[in-house]
């Protein structure tokens, strides 16, 4: 009976074969010497070395503040005054104008709808087409959808308006991460990713602002021209994302060799002919590798053998950031109107909110330095989970004026700890846990899953907090604290570590059925060691590359 150790040995041998036979004699020490470099690199090489990777990283991530921006403005307009009084109706003196809890579900849900639609095509296109030309079409499409939320003249008009704009939302959310985790090396993936999330941070800050500043005027273009704001984007990111090289792995997974050296070559800076050719060979043996574990690059191949599992885990990571409590607590102006504060402080606590997001993605770049994602990710929900039942305990033990104050300060540090590690983090996870030749198809299935459960909980927390529906405005802390400790123990069973590991890596770690707590102890080389545990004394077993020319 074959062990994990000769399964990783065969898969490797073939995968040495393939690279030599593809790219030539002595292709494979190329390959190897690629690795050993990434993983050699210190923080600063990296980014001397692929300086030009890391600013069309950036500039690409830079749609995902389009997202963040509208993620944060529908949920901010219910405790608007004249969006309320164009798009609600009037509840009588005590409650005043509002938008009711079924429109409010729908008005949320209606991006996220399109985000479903528009991530699952995303998925099919990316991997067809390239991900440059799929976002390019993206961005056009986004300019033209602007035009309906923006003079939306009824609720059912502005919906409309909104499930059109989420199919390019759908698209941003998914290509963004998965771009910037294949143009950079092992060490900047992190940092990258999460600046993924860093650019959501961005947009919901400069909604907040937007919002602030428009709160008090009493016309029609309070809420309209938050909405035409979003033109700002789309045209400059069409020449960027024209201009910028296409994913070398993309083009690896089309055997369009020569293309994919060209893009290496723009990406790479001062690299040298000597270190590109290494970096091309990497990831011929990386595909190679997992052709011969998994064949099949469909959405039904994300379900089957190894990748099962690595869909679950994307799946899942995303989806945790909803069960963490963020429908409720992300963006809580409207929790805080209805707590009782007065609209324009409500409002400065929401700019505040975001400031504190942006800050918090900020410095878990920091701590992804000295802590792995696992960590993070499990004790951030951790976390996540007491203090919304904290927030759930003050609302039902109290209504002063303090205890307002004290649900207001636990959101706040709420929103802290989610952006020092479950925000940021999970971007992370699931750039890096997809398999290379199954990316763009993972990362849509896991986004499209955390959409799933985003439109429930866009159903639920309307009803939660409306004041004509079932009105539990804090105590519905313990609904999302009881969501949250299912995503901790969840992910403290089932989620692996990722950090420091090369793509290639990972593919022997998932077929050899490591499992998750065992993930940063196992040792493994994609060149000729089979992994082996510390804790459970595997023989290291070295084989030696025959070439044939």
């Amino acid at each position: 009976m074959a062990t994990a150790a000769d399964t990783a040995i065969a898969l490797e041998k073939t995968a040495a074969h393939h690279v030599e036979d593809t790219l030539g004699h002595g292709a494979i020490f190329e390959a190897k010497q690629a690795t050993e470099d990434e993983h050699s690199q210190t923080l600063m090489q990296a980014l001397r070395e692929n300086r030009k990777a890391v600013m069309w990283s950036v500039l690409i991530s830079m749609t995902i503040v389009m997202e963040g921006y509208d993620t944060i403005l529908m949920g901010n307009f219910f405790a608007y005054p004249e969006f309320n009084k164009k798009y609600g109706q009037y509840y009588g003196d005590d409650i005043g104008w509002q938008v009711s809890a079924p429109w409010q579900t729908g008005l949320s849900m209606a991006s996220t709808v399109g985000c479903i639609f528009g991530g699952i095509l995303n998925g099919y296109c990316a991997s067809k087409y390239g991900y440059r030309i799929v976002m390019v079409i993206a961005l056009a499409f986004l300019t033209c959808f602007i035009f309906i939320t923006v003079f939306a003249n009824s609720a059912a008009v502005l919906l409309v308006g909104q499930i059109f704009c989420g199919f390019s939302w759908g698209v941003f959310a998914t290509l963004g991460p998965a771009y910037a985790s294949e143009v950079c090396p092992t060490n900047l993936r992190g940092y990258l990713t999460i600046y993924v999330n860093l650019c959501w941070a961005i947009g919901q800050l400069i909604a907040s602002g937007v919002l602030y500043g428009l709160v008090d005027r009493s016309d029609q273009w309070s809420y309209r021209i938050p909405f035409a704001l979003q033109w700002i984007w789309p045209v400059p990111l069409i020449a960027i994302c024209w201009q910028a090289p296409e994913s070398p792995w993309w083009l690896v997974r089309k055997d369009r060799l020569e293309d994919a050296k060209r893009s290496i070559r723009r990406l790479g800076g001062s690299k040298t002919e000597e270190q590109i050719n290494g970096q091309l060979a990497m990831m011929v043996h990386t595909i190679k590798l997992e052709a011969e574990i998994e064949a099949g690059t469909t959405y039904s191949d994300c379900f089957k053998g190894v990748d099962l599992r690595r869909t679950e885990i994307c799946c899942l990571t995303f989806v945790g950031q909803i069960l963490s409590g963020s429908t409720f607590a992300y963006s809580p102006v409207y929790f805080f109107k209805q707590a009782g504060m007065a609209t324009g402080r409500s409002f400065q606590l929401g700019v505040g909110c975001t400031g504190v997001a942006f800050v918090g993605t900020c410095l878990s770049w920091w701590l992804i330095t000295g802590f792995g994602r696992r960590t993070l990710y499990v004790w951030g929900q951790g976390i996540l989970c007491v203090i919304l039942f904290l927030i759930g305990i003050l609302n039902a033990a109290s209504h002063t004026t303090g205890a307002m104050w004290a649900q207001a300060v636990l959101c706040f540090l709420w929103l802290f700890t989610y952006s020092l590690t479950v925000g940021p983090i999970a971007y992370a996870i699931v750039s890096e846990m997809s398999s290379v030749r199954l990316r763009p198809l993972t990362v849509c299935l896991a986004r499209t899953a955390y959409q799933i459960i985003n439109v429930v909980s866009q159903v639920l927390e309307p009803y939660f907090m409306n004041p004509t529906a079932w009105n539990a405005s804090g105590k519905t802390g313990f609904f999302w604290g009881a969501t949250a400790l299912v995503a901790f123990l969840w992910a403290f069973f089932r989620l692996p570590e990722p950090k420091d590991r090369t793509y290639a890596e990972l593919d022997i770690l998932f077929a050899t059925k490591v499992s998750a707590r065992k993930f940063a102890s196992t040792h493994v080389d994609a060149y000729g060691v089979a992994p082996s545990s510390s804790q459970e004394g595997l023989v290291r077993e070295q084989t030696t590359h025959e070439t044939k020319q």
